[in-house]
């Protein structure tokens, strides 16, 4: 799991992967409910936009 996350944290956030290892106990899992919740809405508006992409607005 903690290899998921500091590949995330390379990629989208930018971060060294022992950046993120280097975090403590409590930091890291901060880190880890924030980049949860951000999954979470992504896959949320990716459902949305989906769905409205059949339909035409005027």
């Amino acid at each position: 799991m903690e290899a998921n996350i500091a590949y995330y944290c390379l990629h989208k956030l930018h971060k060294w992967p022992h950046e993120f290892l280097d975090l403590s106990r409590e930091e890291k899992a901060y880190v880890i409910a924030a980049i949860r919740i951000k999954m979470e809405h992504d896959e949320k508006e990716a459902k949305r936009m989906r769905r409205g992409q059949g339909r035409k607005r005027r």
